[in-house]
């Protein structure tokens, strides 16, 4: 199991936490003191509260949460957010309100769910051929619905 160092900034309430035993995301709070209302196709950065220091070899993910998603139109900007282990600054979520309807945060609120994840750089290696497949250049939609 690895280990999230996590130093919580004054305005923090709430740390992330597992909401269920078999849960791979922890919740994340909006480190906020105001509602905050969010207009149809607006954005914003919502404040955690929170920074952390990841292990070696290791990302946090910042993904939506999918009851805002369904329910509200309230995803992040760049769907998949990623937390470098050398990152060091507040965590912050860039969310979106892709409804029709103005929806407020609330502070505390959870507003999105971090995933701690193994990664690996690679090494590049420059060629001046690939190998064929099967698949070949066949993009968007090319292995059918």
């Amino acid at each position: 199991m690895t280990v999230l160092k996590i130093e919580k900034l004054p305005h923090n309430r709430f740390l992330p936490e597992y909401k269920s035993e078999g849960a791979a995301g922890m919740d994340l709070y909006a480190a906020i003191s105001e509602p905050i209302e969010l207009k149809p196709l607006e954005r914003t950065l919502i404040p955690t509260g929170i920074k952390i220091e990841l292990e070696h070899g290791y990302e946090a993910q910042i993904r939506p949460r999918s009851g805002l998603s369904i329910k509200y139109g309230i995803t992040l900007i760049n769907c998949v957010g990623t937390v470098d282990e050398d990152y060091r600054g507040e965590v912050c979520i860039p969310v979106v309100n892709l409804s029709n309807e103005t929806y407020t945060i609330q502070p505390d609120e959870r507003v999105a769910q971090m995933i701690i994840a193994k990664v690996e750089q690679a090494k590049i290696v420059v060629e001046t051929e690939l190998t064929e497949t099967l698949r070949g250049s066949g993009g968007f939609g090319s292995t059918g619905k």
